[in-house]
């Protein structure tokens, strides 16, 4: 099966005047394709900063990561932008959408970033709001949704660029 996604000994240290704080301790992952993962732990074991190191939020100290046979910790940040908005989904815990845009909008924003035309970016929104049930909701602004409501949001719009 082949791998999406190695992580191969990271580490992520915090370093001030007076103190070091290593948040990962070395940490290896390999992902396959078609697999669900759970990361799993107590508060303060390096879950969020090991999520943030595999979506490209932030660089690991040490060690390397590759994503579809892409080392992305090698890249510049131009690259990773780019990197980011074309090869990935995210879904946010607080779910980060736009509360001046409508569902729609939100959805269709990465798309829109790609500069893909207007019909291709309505066609996609669609089928994917559709997918997830949540076409009625296409008009309405993220504060008239309930929670449920925004997490299919959030998932459509990480999607609809089909990561």
């Amino acid at each position: 099966m082949k791998s999406i996604l190695h992580a191969e000994q990271i580490t992520k240290v915090y370093q001030t005047k007076n103190a070091r704080n290593e948040a990962l301790h070395p940490t290896t992952l390999t992902i396959h394709q078609a697999e669900f993962v759970s990361i799993m732990g107590p508060s303060g074991a390096g879950k969020s900063t090991l999520l943030n190191l595999l979506s490209t939020i932030d660089q690991p100290t040490d060690g390397t990561i590759h994503i579809n046979g892409e080392d992305v910790t090698g890249m510049r940040e131009k690259q990773l932008a780019r990197f980011r908005r074309e090869q990935l989904g995210f879904i946010f815990q607080d779910f980060n959408l736009l509360d001046t845009m409508t569902v729609e909008e939100n959805i269709a924003l990465p798309l829109a970033l790609q500069q893909l035309p207007k019909t291709d970016i309505l066609a996609r929104v669609t089928s994917v709001a559709q997918e997830l049930g949540i076409s009625d909701l296409l008009k309405k602004r993220p504060v008239e949704l309930s929670g449920g409501q925004k997490q299919r949001t959030a998932a459509a719009r990480a999607i609809v660029h089909q990561p």
